[in-house]
């Protein structure tokens, strides 16, 4: 398995903005995913999903 979960810290570095607001994207992202009938992890988001959502299909780089 490949799929790797990031945190508020990377979230923030990717996107070049406070962790507070990083943490108001996770959950933003994990409700998208709840919604879809996918697992989340609180305070976590997928790191695939993330990168998708983002930065498009490819991810646009790697976040971890």
């Amino acid at each position: 398995m490949s799929t790797q979960m990031v945190g508020a810290e990377e979230v923030a570095k990717a996107l070049n903005t406070s962790k507070g607001y990083a943490y108001k994207v996770i959950r933003k992202l994990s409700e998208e995913m709840e919604e879809k009938g996918m697992l989340v992890v609180k305070g976590k988001v997928s790191a695939d999903y993330f990168a998708e959502r983002y930065f498009g299909k490819d991810g646009g780089g790697d976040v971890r």
